[in-house]
């Protein structure tokens, strides 16, 4: 699937009466909620998706490792992560109280990278810990993984 980011935008509008709102469109959250995205997608993302490959997807099919690439892109999240450790200290999720597509976004990445060594990085934050858990735990993410793990 690509452009997840686009579709999940575009079900979370046009289902927006139907379950949590995932979305800002307008009001004092919708600057911080569109920042968010946009950190999640220019920032988090380029530094978390080499180490679910390299430590999460290698393994699996039998690939070895470039630990260089592993310490490089640690070093790069966890730059990342300190902003967020920063910015989870003012509120329980990216763009405020509500959980968004702001932290739905991280998902695939947290959670894959939960599993690997790279969860250290979490684990020193406890802000960013904290939101880990949370946003992992919730019903819908469970389902995600129960049909994950059904193939």
């Amino acid at each position: 699937m690509t452009e997840s980011r686009a579709i999940t935008a575009y079900i979370a509008q046009e289902y927006a009466d139907k379950g949590a709102q995932l979305v800002y469109t307008t009001g004092k959250h919708l600057p911080t909620y569109l920042i968010w995205l946009e950190v999640e997608a220019h920032h988090f993302n380029p530094a978390s998706s080499p180490l679910v490959w390299e430590q999460y997807y290698k393994p699996i099919m039998g690939i070895p490792q470039d630990t260089a690439a592993i310490e490089e892109h640690e070093t790069k999240l966890a730059k990342v992560l300190d902003v967020y450790e920063k910015r989870l200290a003012e509120s329980k999720y990216l763009a405020g109280d509500n959980f968004t597509l702001a932290d739905l976004h991280h998902l695939p990445n947290i959670s894959a990278l939960m599993g690997t060594p790279s969860k250290k990085l979490v684990a020193a934050r406890p802000h960013v810990s904290k939101w880990v858990a949370d946003i992992t735990s919730r019903p819908a993410w469970a389902k995600v993984l129960a049909l994950q793990n059904q193939k």
